[in-house]
């Protein structure tokens, strides 16, 4: 795959992720916790609002090993 187009489509990948992941994890934390404290919805999006770097980073790291060239 040409790399500017690998990067394209991981760019477009990223945004519909990441778009994604926040409104999933929005009604998930609004329906699930409607009842908990104050304590507890902050831990859960805290947690939330950092998971989704590990799957992005795979992403950008998919983008960024197609340029190189191969031995």
């Amino acid at each position: 795959m040409v790399p500017s187009f690998r990067k394209f489509v991981g760019m477009v990948l990223l945004v519909v992720f990441v778009v994604v992941y926040a409104l999933t994890a929005m009604v998930i934390g609004d329906m699930t916790l409607q009842q908990s404290s104050h304590t507890v919805r902050f831990v859960y999006f805290a947690i939330a609002g950092l998971v989704w770097v590990l799957p992005a980073g795979a992403i950008i790291w998919w983008m960024e090993r197609g340029g190189k060239p191969r031995p």
